[in-house]
């Protein structure tokens, strides 16, 4: 027993050895960089898989434990994928180059899209939409940063609140097919549900009567 816990103990210390090696670090932070994509794609999406297929997926609990599970480990995968991939172009590059410009970064992440979240399915899709609306508001401040567009005397923010719950409603009424089903079941949950009711237990307890 103890030969096997000293053996364990000189290997620990050959791997920290090896973590230090300066030579390995790119290789190394590729990895890790996997494994943070891994396990933070799984801290995101499992807590909201959870609420949205309780609150709004129908079905036997194990349909459900199921489904949760499925989205949790595509969203963690691939994250943990594009993680890989860009990180090992961004090393090639500078590798490549003997520096780092941005628009490595640029390239290298655009293949890693085209790769790992080019696939159109309802986790890529609710990860690029997450992303774009972050996009348009950096590319909104960058600009004014850079003075390409003047800063506003006042805050623009609620006049843009009021355009985009002004639109969304709009489409939501007339255009439904356009947004995407979780937002459709989210808004059917809150302006439509709301509109129906028989007595107390689904006008204040319930969302919908629960009895035949």
């Amino acid at each position: 027993m103890a030969g096997g816990g000293d053996s364990f103990r000189a290997l620990l210390r050959a791997a920290n050895a090896l973590l230090q090696q300066r030579r390995y670090h790119a290789a190394l932070a590729v990895i890790k960089g996997f494994r943070n994509g891994a396990v933070y794609g799984a801290k995101i999406r499992a807590p909201h898989a959870l609420v949205m297929t309780f609150l709004f997926k129908s079905g036997s609990l194990r349909e459900k434990l199921k489904s949760i599970a499925q989205a949790t480990y595509a969203h963690s995968r691939n994250l943990a994928y594009f993680v890989f991939t860009y990180k090992g172009l961004m090393a090639a590059q500078s590798q490549l180059q003997g520096k780092k410009i941005p628009f490595h970064s640029f390239l290298a992440a655009c293949i890693g899209g085209w790769l790992v979240f080019g696939d159109n399915n309802p986790i890529n899709s609710q990860i690029i939409m997450y992303l774009l609306s972050r996009i348009l508001f950096g590319l909104s401040r960058l600009a004014v940063e850079k003075g390409y567009i003047p800063q506003p005397r006042q805050d623009p923010f609620p006049l843009l609140a009021a355009l985009v719950w002004g639109t969304v409603l709009w489409l939501f009424e007339y255009h439904r097919e356009t947004l995407q089903p979780s937002l459709q079941s989210s808004m059917t949950y809150l302006y439509e549900d709301s509109e129906v009711w028989h007595d107390l237990s689904d006008f204040l307890v319930y969302n919908k009567r629960t009895d035949k």
